[in-house]
């Protein structure tokens, strides 16, 4: 049976120092708490499998963050004000579940390379302006979620994503769909909503494992032969 602390909105403003004695545990919920701080002591809880600091006001994280090596469940950091991420994270080799959505970053470390476990990465609502080129290296990624970046371009090494079945590209400024995506093949869903497309490139029907792709609130009018091919092969287009 798992050890866990839930602490969920306490509104405790700091970490109890406390805390830092109770090294068995392996869930820790911090969410909502009105944290500003993250002590570097989080390092000596090394039993942790999943930890929650969502909805805090955390303006960025020690670097013994990426001491947590046994972290294999989820980290949460959604809504919180951070503006980068170590690069410890990269340590993180077990992680499964990553979640930054709802902070001001600009970029992703080139370290999340390193993530080498992890299925499903949500950065929903920050401030990409671009993705790391070492995306590429989490071949077990099944999630990525996107949605509501300045992104104008994806790394040539998302083809590289042979377990991607979710890429969530809402409300981004992409004007073009890339090539980089021809060769995923098991991408069932594309969601390309509040881009700035203005064509559908031929490749998609080779996408042998899509079934949703979703082209709303672009610019962007599909061949109709090709349209026809996509619902003939029973995959569902959303303009």
């Amino acid at each position: 049976m798992q050890s866990t602390l839930n602490l969920w909105c306490r509104h405790l403003g700091h970490v109890p120092e406390s805390l830092w004695q109770q090294t068995d545990l392996q869930v820790l919920i911090l969410a909502d708490n009105d944290l500003t701080h993250l002590p570097p002591e989080i390092a000596r809880l090394h039993r942790l499998t999943t930890l929650d600091l969502g909805h805090n006001a955390l303006t960025s994280l020690p670097e013994a963050l990426g001491d947590l090596t046994g972290l294999g469940g989820c980290l949460y950091l959604h809504d919180n004000k951070l503006t980068a991420l170590p690069d410890t994270l990269g340590n993180l080799t077990r992680l499964r579940y990553l979640n930054v959505g709802e902070n001001p970053l600009t970029a992703l470390p080139e370290s999340i390379g390193g993530m080498t476990d992890l299925i499903e990465l949500r950065s929903q609502h920050t401030r990409l302006t671009r993705l790391p080129a070492d995306i590429g290296k989490l071949g077990r990624l099944r999630e990525l979620w996107l949605r509501g970046n300045p992104l104008t371009d994806l790394p040539p090494s998302m083809s590289a994503l042979g377990e991607l079945r979710q890429l969530e590209l809402r409300e981004n400024a992409l004007t073009d769909l890339p090539q980089t995506l021809a060769g995923l093949p098991r991408l069932r869903h594309l969601d390309l909503r509040s881009n700035r497309s203005t064509r559908l490139p031929d490749w998609v029907v080779d996408l042998p494992s899509l079934e949703k792709l979703d082209l709303r609130w672009n610019d962007c009018q599909p061949p109709a032969g090709l349209l026809t091919e996509l619902e003939e092969r029973g995959c569902v287009v959303l303009l």
